[in-house]
Parts: structure tokens; sequence; C-alpha cells
């Protein structure tokens, strides 16, 4: 038995904080690290601290367990008054939401940590005849708060909003892909949704993102969007901007407070771990990218899309003439050291057979990339001399004596170079057939990478590849030196 005075610290506490609320709702078991800061940035929009959030977590993670089934139960907790509107892709859909919601409230547990938040039919609540409880909205007895859940083409009409969430505006790709869905939903957001709000109300926009038009990047566009990274931005921003957290089925962005993970892991591996990730997107890069990552991109807009050409077994020995390396060093502190090893053959095709591609510092991988010269017998490696690119070949000679090494300064423009020699990339280069397993977020920048130049994240991967068709497909004066010398 709980007596009064612990009863009473657990009230408060679950006032204070949406985890503690969740843990004593759920067990202490139920948070991992991932959940644990969702919960964290949950709580800071329950309490105010956030007004406009916009949260994309992939499929499968729990992402409206929290934002929509146990977040919308804990506001009614803490303000009984409040007016709430969850939508999602359809009616049917949303009304799921608004059960689970009820089953949080009537749970005897909820009512030890708020009796103030009661529905009309429990033995704890004193029904009035004029409160509502159905599969599509309800009220809190003796109170003004309400919660009404609507598909995507439902109508809010008549009532205001303070706190409206959006979770899952669409159903599958197919409903992404399609620009009148995708119009529709943006119309209803701005002429329904938008129009029950006021000074005061906030708004979550929480799903698996599917197309890069869709309505978190229509906001990205029309609005002022920034990158939540750490719960210190709280403190005085602006209060209309809206703050987006990304969370990654694998890390590849580079860690920050939120979410510290290292390049490569999981971000649920306990349920979702690294090797089914890599399985998944193998299957469809350009879904994967969108759907687990958070990064949309369409086929039609991709610069190489899966035109790339493999090959399952190298050249022989006679059939190779030169074996090199190209290496463009990190210019920047979210660039990517790329490091391409690969073999060129009689047949005018380059092999790649080696990638080191990372956000390391320069420590780790001025001797990584000796390591890899050493172990592929790299003959020579072109190392790009721009932004400190001239000290990295100077250390890797010293650690690879035997590799000649060539730094050179990239004076060519950067877009035009990628664009101009797209083509010759494809025709020129060959993977090995399972890369997209040896070196995943090389893999996926390469199939990912836009045309639009501005809209990718990193050219570092493309910038590599070109300066190898430009070695060794374009610059006639280039000569090869031979496999056996």
């Amino acid at each position: 038995m709980i007596d009064a005075k612990q009863l009473a610290a657990a009230q408060q506490g679950a006032r204070q904080s949406f985890p503690l609320f969740t843990a004593m709702m759920k067990g202490k078991d139920f948070f991992t690290p991932f959940h644990l800061v969702y919960y964290k940035i949950l709580n800071a929009f329950a309490h105010g601290r956030i007004k406009r959030l916009i949260v994309s977590i992939p499929p499968q993670h729990g992402k409206s367990e929290g934002s929509t089934r146990l977040l919308l139960a804990y506001l009614l907790g803490i303000n009984p008054d409040l007016k709430i509107a969850v939508a999602s892709y359809s009616d049917r859909f949303a009304r799921k939401f608004n059960r689970d919601i009820q089953r949080n409230i009537d749970d005897p547990r909820f009512y030890l940590l708020f009796p103030e938040t009661t529905l009309s039919g429990t033995p704890m609540a004193e029904d009035s005849a004029g409160w509502v409880r159905t599969a599509g909205e309800f009220e809190i007895v003796g109170h003004k708060g309400s919660l009404t859940a609507v598909g995507r083409s439902g109508g809010l009409t008549g009532q205001p909003v303070d706190i409206l969430v959006l979770d899952d505006l669409y159903k599958n790709a197919a409903e992404a892909n399609s620009p009148l869905i995708r119009d529709a939903v943006w119309d209803w957001y701005l002429s329904v949704a938008e129009t029950r709000l006021h000074n005061d109300s906030q708004e979550l926009i929480v799903f698996t993102r599917w197309h890069e038009d869709d309505l978190i990047g229509r906001i990205e566009k029309a609005e002022n969007v920034v990158e939540l990274t750490s719960l210190k931005q709280l403190a005085g921003h602006d209060p209309d901007t809206w703050l987006k957290v990304n969370f990654e089925a694998i890390k590849e962005s580079a860690p920050t407070e939120l979410d510290p993970r290292k390049q490569g892991e999981a971000l649920w591996p306990e349920r979702h771990n690294l090797k089914k990730l890599l399985r998944s997107r193998a299957l469809d890069p350009v879904a994967f990218d969108c759907t687990y990552q958070g990064h949309p991109a369409t086929k039609e807009g991709l610069l190489y899309g899966d035109g790339f050409q493999t090959y399952d077994v190298l050249p022989g020995p006679d059939q190779i003439v030169k074996r090199a390396n190209y290496t463009d060093t990190a210019d920047m502190g979210n660039d990517y050291l790329c490091s391409v090893c690969y073999e060129v053959g009689r047949d005018g095709f380059a092999y790649v057979t080696d990638v080191l591609f990372t956000q390391a510092p320069m420590e780790e991988t001025e001797p990584a990339t000796a390591q890899m010269l050493l172990r592929n017998d790299t003959r020579i490696a072109y190392i790009e001399s721009n932004n400190g690119g001239r000290g990295f070949a100077r250390a890797v000679k010293k650690l690879a004596p035997s590799v000649r090494v060539e730094w050179f300064h990239q004076s060519g423009n950067k877009e035009s170079r990628i664009l101009t020699n797209s083509a010759s990339v494809l025709n020129n280069i060959k993977f090995p057939s399972d890369w997209s397993l040896r070196w995943p977020s090389f893999y996926f920048m390469l199939t990912t990478y836009k045309r639009a130049f501005k809209a990718n994240r990193s050219d570092d991967a493309p910038d590599t590849l070109t300066g190898i068709v430009e070695k060794e497909v374009l610059d006639k004066n280039n000569n090869r030196i031979l496999y056996m010398g």
C-alpha cells in the first residue's frame, strides 16, 4: 500500500516529468536510451518550453506510443481544461488513437496520479449527462478539457484547439507519392487545422517521412525550422520557430547531445539491430533513406540512383594495369573523409576494392588511410591538398612509405565537376556486388545523391568518384603505373 505522503510525492513528480509519469505507468524498464531522450523532448513540449515541434522517427520505433497515446493522456492529466485535437491519415486510425488514450486515462495508475482527470462511465467519475465519450471524441468530467480525433479530411469546425498533434498523415509511400494527396494534406492543414489555433496553441508533427514534398517538407520551405540538437537551445529561442528532431535508424549524421550515437550505430538495436536494418536498406535504398533515415528523396531527382555497375570477381592480375587510391579529405566539421582504393583493368574500368568513409578526426583517419593503402597494395595515392589535405598526405606518406603519394589542389568547381561527369562515373566505375553491406554510409550517400546540389547533406562521395574518372578516363596525360611495377 502507498501512504498519503508517498502518493503526494508521486503525484508531484508525475506532474513535473513526463518520463517519470511514463515509468509509473509502464514500468522503469520501458525506456531505452533513445526513448528516454525522446520523452525528455516531449516533456519540454508538454510543459510549454517548445511551442512548435517536428519529430521524424523510423517505423516501429515507438513513435506514436510516446507522442500520442501517452503524451495526450499526460497533457490532460496536468491540465484537464485543455482542448486537444489529434489527426491521422484516416478517421478509423485516429479513433484508434482516441480509444488508446481513453484506456490510459481509465487506468487506475493514472487515476492515482491525476484524480481530477476522469472520463464519463468510469467508477471514479461523477458523470454528467452533458459529457461525451465516443470513439471520435471525449470530454473530461467536471472540466473544459476534451480530445477530438479526426482523419486528415475531417473537420474541426466550431472549437478552438490548444494542442494539435499530427501523427502519420500519410498511410504509406503510395499516398505520399501522390501529388493529389500531398496537396490535399497541405490544404487541410492550412484551411482546417491552422484556423482552429490561437496565439498560445502548440503544434506537434510526428511521423515517418515518405516524400521530400510531404507536410514537413512544405513547412521547411515556408517557415523557419531549426534543428534541435540540445535542450539548452530552448533557453531564449523564438517560440514561433519550429524545432525539428530527426532520429536516424542508422546513425550517419554528426553526434549531438540528444543523439550521441557513433556513426553506424542502430537507434533501437534491441528491436531493430544493424544487420536487419542493412538488409532492409539493400532492398530499396531510396525508400530506406526516406522512412528509416528521415532524409526523403525522390528517384526522379537523383543523380546516380541505382545505376552503378557491379562485379562479382576482380579481373586476373595480368588484366590489372594500375592500383591506385583517390582521397578527398574532410574540409569542414560535418564533412566526410572519403578515400577509395581501386584497380584499373585493361578493359578501362576502375574496380573499387576498398573504401574509408568517415567523419572521424585526422588523428584516426591518417593511420586508417595508410593501413588501407598497404592492405590493398596501392602503388599511387592521389590526395586533394585543399584545406589541410597536404598535411594529411605527408602524414600518410610517412605511415605508408611504399606508396607513391601525390597531393594536388582541386581548383575546379565542385558542383560543375560532379554533374558534368555523372555519366562517366556510372560508365567507368564498378563496385563489388555486396558494396551496400561493406560500406553502407558510402553506398547511401551515392545512391540517394540529388541533382539539386544544395539539397544534399554531403558531396564528398560523389566528389571522390568524379576525381577517379578525371584521373583515369579524362586525363589523357595521366601515365598508368603498372600493377607489376
